[in-house]
């Protein structure tokens, strides 16, 4: 067990201490009030560590508080890991962006697309083309999540078991199978709409490699970076360390909730949200995203290979805005591309809250979230544990991290 550690004071690394006292006080007022159980923060910049805050509780029964070795579900934070995991088997030739999803999983051969109606009327037509693994990366293959109760699409993911994006019972292979039988919501490559894309291409790393997902991770990123609390279960010895899951209410509070089973190795191995791990373990994932691809000594992918992926990929360069799907239009979406399961800012007048050009990052649906702003040599993590309702906690973070940053 690591635990991550500050490692200098705010005003060596360039950072305004009183903006982040602000920043700290902020977020302590959200627990006071019962809207948040406790949270970590970490804020670094040329990868060292300048203002780590941990407060309120991890479980709130049990009366335990948040500490620097405190375990999180990251739920979609772990996208970037799979994107990882995909893009080095790119890099050894086993796999191409632009391979057709059906050179390994055949049940995608033959995709259609939504044409109209709904329910049992609802029609399809061929797809005007393939998927390719790089539509599964920038989340513009077509398919859907269907928990958004916006498309007919997402209406048949349900009615398949799908609302949760996985069938009772079933794994990984079993549910991407179920997957291929859904119709696309759009004609690969021509929109975004983020979605179960990540879980499909966790399968396609099972096929390649012919690893278990939990087993290529394990070997290929969370070992070589020494990240010893990350994987897609716990130990017994580290059960004491996990936050309990909770949801925010309609009156504005918090409640227990289930979450993942990670009590065990699951039968679904996500690689679209299924990781815990601690704050250490994902600094140094920043870290090797920040370096190029490397860390201590350990190289997971090439410097050229870490500027693709975090790079805007949309079609013609557009924003999610441009191109996204109806739920995603919102007005911040208008400064935000898309890399390899990452956002990346591309125009910093049009995003929610201020961002460099080039920050690149995504977050959790428990809360948690992680950004990287090469422009400041900046990297950032925030985790807690609700499934929020109303709560938005991420723009009020990166306006107050954006207040400590030099003029």
């Amino acid at each position: 067990m690591a635990q991550l550690r500050q490692e200098a004071d705010p005003d060596e690394a360039g950072l305004d201490a009183k903006a982040l006292d602000r920043l700290d006080g902020h977020f302590a007022r959200y627990v006071d009030e019962g809207r948040l159980p406790g949270y970590l923060v970490a804020v670094a910049r040329g990868g060292r560590v300048a203002h780590l805050t941990v407060y309120g509780r991890r479980d709130l029964a049990a009366g335990l508080p948040v500490e620097a070795d405190t375990l999180w579900r990251i739920y979609s934070m772990t996208k970037p890991v799979t994107a990882v995991a995909v893009l080095q088997l790119v890099e050894e030739g086993r796999l191409s962006l632009d391979d057709p999803l059906h050179r390994h999983l055949p049940a995608f051969a033959e995709p259609r697309v939504y044409e109209g109606g709904s329910g049992a009327g609802l029609r399809t037509r061929p797809a005007a083309g393939p998927i390719l693994i790089r539509h599964l990366l920038t989340h513009t293959a077509g398919l859907t999540f269907g928990f958004y109760h916006r498309h007919p699409v997402d209406a048949l993911y349900r009615a398949s078991g799908l609302e949760y994006s996985v069938p009772p019972g079933a794994d990984l292979a079993e549910t991407v199978e179920v997957y291929a039988r859904m119709p696309l919501q759009f004609d690969p490559g021509t929109q975004w709409n983020y979605s179960v894309a990540s879980n499909v291409l966790g399968r396609v790393v099972e096929v390649v490699s012919g690893q278990p997902l939990d087993a290529f991770f394990a070997e290929r990123i969370l070992r070589p970076l020494g990240m010893t609390d990350t994987g897609f279960h716990i130990e017994p010895h580290q059960a004491g360390r996990l936050t309990e899951l909770y949801r925010e209410t309609d009156e504005g509070g918090i409640e227990p909730v289930a979450g993942l089973p990670v009590h065990g190795r699951p039968r679904f191995l996500s690689g679209s949200g299924g990781l815990v791990s601690s704050a250490h373990d994902f600094h140094r994932f920043m870290e090797m995203l920040r370096r190029g691809g490397e860390l201590d000594g350990a190289r997971l992918l090439s410097a050229d290979t870490v500027a693709l992926m975090t790079r805007n990929q949309l079609p013609g360069g557009a924003t999610i805005r441009e191109v996204g799907a109806p739920v995603h239009q919102e007005p911040g979406n208008g400064g935000l591309g898309f890399g390899f399961n990452v956002s990346v800012v591309v125009d910093p007048a049009h995003t929610f809250a201020p961002s460099s050009l080039g920050t690149h990052g995504w977050t959790g649906a428990a809360t948690t979230a992680f950004w990287i702003d090469p422009a400041h040599d900046l990297t950032v993590q925030f985790l807690s544990q609700v499934r929020p309702k109303t709560l938005k906690v991420f723009p009020e973070l990166r306006r107050l991290v954006h207040e400590a940053l030099p003029d």
